[in-house]
């Protein structure tokens, strides 16, 4: 079931805490006009305070006419925005780094996700804004990840103590081109691009590259020390897709070619029950944030797991990320 968030106003002095299980918390002007990035800055440490304990900030009410506006309160709130790198989603610059959330079709569904968490550094934060308001749908639902983490069977998280494959086949004129994913031009440049990442590649005979990387399932948060299930294990598992976009790729693809799949750390296949059961998990804690045009949601990107619904309309979300965080331990 879905829930809705939860209202409450915001000060730079705080305001009470919500319940556990609430998010976002609602930060609303504490007087008509004010300013948002006067207050951003004379509230900085009450934002980060915030988003420890929610996961989740929802800035509504506030004057933001443009996006240099936004970036200029993300660089105050949370940090340098970030460039995208190491790509999966389909995405344009906006404004420096400043991105459209996604260019991915708008009558399909994205399943809650954490930023990156596929490589060994991520943005500790994640802000949206929205510029244009969905016709209809094109809600971000968000979920809090030490919730979800707490649903999730130990005997599932044994199963991947070893880690699970992200494996990924650049089929061209299908999805993200090699040379977009990871930056880069040449093949040599490739192969420095996953050396420096942990990642394998290789090129299979009929010149198709197809890339992997073990990845472990937990991660600890830098700041609260929990354990989180932090991972694209589930996003990335063929069964999470659209049983459209399914059935396209079966046709398409042989099942081993697909361009996006999970599977167990020595590369045998995940069980689809196992996958059902963890978007169960994740469904159990979703909350749908409705947009209206000027909002921000600031999330903290390890405690909090974003999606979006699809929609008709001119919707337009842009996204900054910032403040990069670093894998705690070596996994290979």
């Amino acid at each position: 079931m879905r829930r809705k968030p939860t209202p409450m106003n915001s000060a730079p002095t705080g305001s009470a805490p919500a319940p556990a299980s609430s998010l976002p918390l609602l930060v609303s002007p504490p007087s008509p006009g004010t300013d948002l990035l006067a207050w951003t800055s004379s509230a900085r440490d009450h934002i980060r305070a915030g988003l420890l304990e929610h996961g989740a900030l929802l800035f509504r009410g506030w004057s933001v006419p443009s996006v240099d506006v936004f970036e200029a309160f993300v660089r105050s709130a949370v940090g340098e925005p970030l460039p995208y790198e190491l790509r999966s989603s389909p995405r344009h610059a906006v404004s420096n780094n400043v991105y459209t959330s996604t260019d991915h079709p708008a009558d399909q569904a994205i399943f809650l996700h954490n930023e990156q968490s596929y490589g060994h550094t991520w943005p500790g934060f994640i802000a949206f804004h929205c510029v244009t308001e969905p016709g209809t749908g094109g809600a971000t639902p968000i979920a809090d990840v030490r919730r979800v983490t707490r649903r999730i069977a130990p005997g599932i998280v044994d199963r991947f103590a070893g880690g699970y494959q992200l494996v990924r086949h650049f089929h061209e004129g299908f999805g993200l081109s090699w040379q977009t994913a990871f930056g880069c031009r040449t093949e040599e440049e490739l192969e420095e691009v996953c050396r420096r990442h942990d990642i394998q590649c290789e090129w299979l005979p009929d010149g198709l590259l197809r890339t992997r990387q073990l990845r472990p399932v937990m991660e600890p948060h830098p700041v609260t020390g929990e354990r989180l299930w932090f991972n694209h294990l589930t996003f990335f598992h063929p069964t999470t897709l659209d049983p459209r976009v399914q059935e396209h790729l079966l046709a398409a693809f042989p099942a081993d070619q697909f361009p996006y799949d999970t599977r167990h750390h020595d590369g045998s296949p995940i069980d689809p029950a196992t996958v059902a059961a963890l978007r169960a998990a994740y469904e159990a804690e979703t909350v749908s944030v409705p947009w209206r045009r000027g909002d921000i949601l600031l999330l903290d990107n390890m405690l909090t797991a974003h999606a979006r619904e699809p929609y008709t309309g001119e919707r337009e979300i842009v996204v900054a990320m910032a403040a990069p965080t670093h894998r705690a331990g070596a996994f290979r």
